[in-house]
C-alpha cells in the first residue's frame, strides 16, 4: 500500500528519507489520477525497501502542493536526498515511471 504524505510529515518522511521517493500529487476527484492510483500501488509494493513511494492529496494538503508548484494533477516527484530529481505530469504507463525509479536507485 501507497503511504500518506501530509504537510506535517512531508519533510520527515520524503525530504528526510534514506531512501529515494516517489510522491503521487493527487485529488480524489481527478480522473487521470484514479488511472495512475492502482500503479502506483504497485509500486509500492513492488519496490518496498528500495523506494518509499506514496501519495499526496493536494486538497487536503494545500501547503506541500503549493511549495513544490504542482499546477496539474497527477504529478509524481521523484525525491533523492531531500532534492527533486525527476518530475513526470499527466497519467502515464507504469514502464515509464518503472524507467524513472530505475534511474534512481
Amino acid at each position: 500500500m501507497a503511504f500518506q504524505f501530509t504537510d506535517e510529515n512531508f519533510q520527515k518522511e520524503a525530504l528526510e528519507s534514506d531512501i529515494p521517493v516517489l510522491v503521487d500529487f493527487y485529488a480524489d476527484w481527478c480522473g487521470p489520477c484514479k488511472m495512475v492510483a492502482p500503479i502506483v500501488a504497485e509500486l509500492a509494493e513492488e519496490y518496498a525497501g528500495v523506494f518509499k513511494i506514496g501519495k499526496l492529496n493536494v486538497d487536503q494538503e494545500s501547503d506541500t502542493a503549493e511549495k513544490y508548484r504542482v499546477m496539474s494533477i497527477p504529478t509524481l516527484l521523484v525525491l533523492k536526498n531531500g532534492a527533486v530529481v525527476d518530475t513526470v505530469v499527466g497519467a502515464v504507463p507504469k514502464k515509464v515511471l518503472l524507467d524513472k525509479l530505475e534511474a534512481f536507485k
